[in-house]
C-alpha cells in the first residue's frame, strides 16, 4: 500500500519537476534539436507568456539539454494575428496562444479556447481529455498542418471595465467597447458598438479622445498589469464570455512527425505541466490583484439578471446562425455544450452550493 502510494506521488513529481530523473537514461542517444516558439503574448502578460517559458524549460531539462526550444514574445517573429500562418507554413516549429484569436478565419477555432456561456477550466479539461474536445479540435487544425495541445487556462475572467454603470439593457445601446471575436458578435446584437483594437494608440487616449466607453479586459491580475482600472472604474462580473480561457500549443505537423517518440512524450508531459501550473498561478494571484484594484478605487459590480438572460438568449441565436453556415461548427458546438449540460447537475449540487454557502457564512463573520 505504501509502495503504491510512493510510486504514485513519485510519478506526479517527475512530471511537475521536469522529469529530470529520466533524462540521463536516453539523452545520450537522442539527437540535438533546436526549435523556436512564437508567442501570441507580450512580456507584460507575464503569467501567459510564462506558461510558454515553463514549457520550453521543461523540455530542455527533461532531455538533458538535447532538445531546446527558444521562446519569442509576441511580435518578435510573428504578430499574434499571424501566429497560425507562421506555424502552418513552418516559419516556426511551434507557437503558443489563444485560439479565439483565429475567430475571423473560422469561428469554430474558439472552442479550442473559450466561448460565451461555455465550459469553466475544469470542465474544459474534462471535455478535452475525456470527451471529444481534443479529437474535434485537432480535426479542425489538421487542414492548417497543425497539431494542438492545451497549454494553460486562465480560469474564470471578469466581464470588463465600463466608464458608466450598466443597470439595464438600454445602457448597452451604442456603447463603444473594445471587444473582439465571438463575444463581439453577441454584444453587437445586444446594442453594443464593438471597437477594434489600435496598437498604435494608447487605451487612455481612446477613452479620452475617441469616445471609447468600455474594454473587455480579462481577469484581475492581467487587468491590473495592463492598468485598465486607470481608464474606467466600474468592473463587472461575471465574465459570461470567458468562464475559463484555454491557451494552446500549436506544433507544425511535419516538425512533430519528425520528432523521436521520446521527445514527443516529453512535449506532451511538458505541455500538461505548464497547463496545470498556469491555472494555479492565476487562482493564487487574482484575489490579491482584485483587492488591490478595489483599494485603488475600482467599483465592483455584477451584471443584472435581466442583462445576463438577454446575453444568454442572444448567444444561443448566434450559435444557431453559425451552426447553420458550418457543419463543423455545429458538430463541435453540440459536443461542447452537450458536455457542459451533462456536467452542470454535478457542479450545481456540489461546488456551486458549497461556494454559495461559504460565501454567505464568511460574510457574516
Amino acid at each position: 500500500m505504501q509502495r503504491r502510494s510512493f510510486l504514485k506521488h513519485a510519478g506526479f513529481g517527475a512530471v511537475a519537476t521536469g522529469a529530470a530523473v529520466s533524462a540521463p537514461a536516453f539523452a545520450q542517444d537522442m539527437p540535438s534539436l533546436s526549435w523556436r516558439l512564437a508567442s501570441a503574448f507580450p512580456s507584460t502578460l507575464d503569467l501567459r507568456i510564462g506558461a510558454g517559458e515553463h514549457f520550453c524549460k521543461f523540455v530542455s531539462e527533461a532531455t538533458g539539454g538535447k532538445f531546446n526550444i527558444r521562446h519569442f514574445p509576441e511580435g518578435e517573429i510573428a504578430a499574434a494575428a499571424d501566429l497560425l500562418e507562421a506555424v502552418s507554413t513552418n516559419k516556426v516549429e511551434c507557437g503558443h496562444g489563444s485560439s479565439r484569436l483565429f475567430f475571423a478565419k473560422n469561428p469554430a477555432f474558439c472552442f479550442d479556447a473559450v466561448v460565451p456561456f461555455g465550459l469553466n477550466a475544469r470542465q474544459m479539461n474534462a471535455w478535452m481529455s475525456e470527451g471529444d474536445g481534443l479529437r474535434l479540435t485537432r480535426e479542425l487544425f489538421k487542414p492548417e498542418k497543425i497539431i494542438n495541445f492545451p497549454l494553460g487556462n486562465t480560469g474564470a475572467q471578469m466581464g470588463g471595465w465600463y466608464a458608466k454603470e450598466i443597470k439595464r439593457l438600454g445602457d448597452l445601446k451604442d456603447l463603444k467597447m473594445r471587444v473582439d471575436g465571438l463575444p463581439a458578435e453577441v454584444l453587437a446584437r445586444m446594442g453594443v458598438s464593438p471597437q477594434p483594437a489600435d496598437p498604435a494608440k494608447p487605451l487612455s487616449e481612446a477613452f479620452e479622445k475617441d469616445g471609447l466607453q468600455a474594454v473587455a479586459g480579462a481577469g484581475a491580475y492581467d487587468d491590473e498589469k495592463r492598468g485598465l482600472n486607470k481608464v474606467a472604474k466600474y468592473y463587472y462580473a461575471p465574465g459570461w464570455w470567458a468562464a475559463g480561457e484555454q491557451l494552446s500549443l500549436y506544433i507544425n505537423d511535419e516538425a512533430w512527425n519528425k520528432l523521436p517518440k521520446h521527445y514527443q512524450a516529453v512535449v506532451q508531459a511538458a505541455s500538461l505541466a505548464a497547463h496545470v501550473s498556469l491555472t494555479a498561478r492565476y487562482d493564487a494571484r487574482n484575489p490579491a490583484a482584485l483587492a488591490q484594484l478595489t483599494a485603488s478605487g475600482a467599483q465592483i459590480r455584477t451584471f443584472p439578471r435581466a442583462i445576463m438572460d438577454v446575453a444568454f438568449e442572444t448567444t444561443q441565436q448566434v450559435y444557431k446562425d453559425l451552426a447553420a453556415k458550418d457543419p463543423k461548427f455545429k458538430a463541435i458546438h453540440d459536443s461542447c455544450m452537450g458536455f457542459r449540460d451533462s456536467e452542470m447537475p454535478w457542479f450545481r449540487l456540489t461546488e456551486s452550493a458549497y461556494g454559495q454557502y461559504l460565501g454567505v457564512a464568511l460574510s457574516g463573520r
